[in-house]
């Protein structure tokens, strides 16, 4: 892989989004690549963090299990998506773990290995720390939304979360079963099968063999905003 190729996959707002081109060839000279099946997991909550992941294709599912048992899915991960990042950083175990939920690859970046990178390329490390500083703005908006937006509010934000901006047919990036959504955005199934039986009777989306689309992203977008 060259690193205009690692460029053109990297997520926006990812750790490495702002890397030029020396700074990625050494990331990917200094890394090696993996393989992962559908299932496998390529972190494991608990374990000891010492690499990240860079997510070059495929698609993976980020979960904890809370203190009383419960699974809770934090997000879903695209290409170009950096996973790991946060043990890597502090030096503590594994917060999440991290599904491969079909055949993925990544590129995978020890801690000792990064730390060579980063004393190699000095401003590299001001763009990590500004990133590392928008996560936790998009962290305390998430959690805000948790607390203060009804179900209906709620759900459209993780809706349009997990949207593709411009696709054909309003298509999710994954199609979630109605169970998983629940577990995404904290929702019952019961609580996420009303609502959407709800908004598919106004147009706003459609669901049909399980697979939710949607028809009106703006007023989707509207309900997402709507107090609580």
């Amino acid at each position: 892989m060259k690193a205009e190729e690692l460029a053109g996959i990297l997520a926006e707002h990812s750790l490495f989004a702002d890397c030029d081109e020396a700074e990625l060839a050494d990331l990917i000279l200094r890394g090696h690549f993996v393989e992962y099946g559908k299932g496998d997991d390529m972190i494991l909550q608990g374990d000891p963090g010492n690499s990240l992941l860079i997510l070059l294709s495929g698609n993976a599912r980020t979960s904890m299990i809370a203190s009383n048992g419960h699974e809770i899915v934090l997000d879903y991960a695209e290409p170009g998506q950096v996973l790991g990042e946060i043990a890597l950083l502090d030096g503590g175990e594994r917060t999440a773990t991290v599904t491969a939920i079909e055949a993925s690859s990544a590129l995978t970046i020890t801690r000792d290995a990064f730390g060579d990178i980063l004393q190699k390329h000095k401003n590299m490390a001001l763009r990590v720390l500004k990133v590392m500083a928008h996560r936790i703005r998009t962290a305390n908006t998430m959690i805000e939304g948790d607390r203060a937006y009804t179900s209906g509010p709620r759900l459209a934000r993780y809706l349009m979360r997990l949207s593709v901006v411009g696709a054909e047919e309003g298509r999710l990036k994954l199609d979630l079963s109605q169970s998983e959504l629940g577990n995404f955005a904290g929702m019952s199934r019961e609580h996420i099968n009303r609502q959407l039986s709800a908004w598919s009777e106004d147009n706003i989306v459609s669901v049909e063999s399980g697979k939710v689309r949607i028809l009106n992203h703006a007023l989707l977008s509207s309900i997402a905003e709507a107090d609580s």
